[in-house]
């Protein structure tokens, strides 16, 4: 059992039955009332974001999130399958459990897969990846006054505003947290 006090940002906790992921938390103390720490929970199963007051030394429950490299094999639609390389099995994992960290994974790439109680629950992205891209209009010349950018489709099926100078086949370093582009890459 973990107390209010070892609450951090990216602990994983049990709140009323279900995984959750503390987003981020404040302590609070007003006047002669007791301090309560104010906190945002992520539901790692449905993405859901609930905000809960916890009154300071309450206990609560810490789920035991293992992360685990594995190798992305290929997906079928509606799983995705990852191989263990120390045991060599092949763990299924649902579609709609990985959400849209599925344009960020690559088949062969290695990836975190963070496990709970041996089943997965989600994976642990880098903060940024690099991509191909496969589709996007050639820029316009003249119009670079200003920051302009133009579509871009990567070969994982995301797709990214980039500047006019990127072309078809260039590599481009993408941020997971919320998938913008961040420079072209020499791959």
């Amino acid at each position: 059992m973990a107390t209010t006090a070892d609450f951090r940002n990216g602990m994983v906790i049990v709140y009323n039955g279900a995984l959750c992921k503390i987003v981020e938390f404040q302590h609070s103390k007003m006047g002669r009332g007791g301090a309560v720490v104010r906190t945002k929970l992520k539901n790692i199963v449905t993405g859901q974001v609930l905000e809960n007051t916890f009154r300071s030394g309450e206990k609560v429950e810490e789920a035991r999130v293992e992360a685990r490299e594995m190798e992305y094999l290929y997906n079928d639609g509606s799983f995705y399958y990852v191989m263990d390389h120390d045991s060599f099995d092949q763990i299924p994992i649902p579609a709609d459990l990985l959400g849209n960290d599925v344009y960020f994974i690559k088949e062969n790439d290695f990836v975190k897969v963070l496990m709970y109680q041996n089943e997965p629950i989600g994976i642990e992205l880098p903060t940024a990846v690099v991509l191909k891209v496969t589709g996007t209009e050639p820029g316009v010349r003249g119009n670079t006054a200003t920051n302009v950018t133009k579509p871009a489709t990567c070969e994982t099926g995301l797709k990214v505003q980039v500047p006019l100078f990127i072309n078809e086949g260039d590599y481009i370093k993408v941020d997971t947290r919320d998938g913008s582009y961040l420079s072209r890459e020499n791959v």
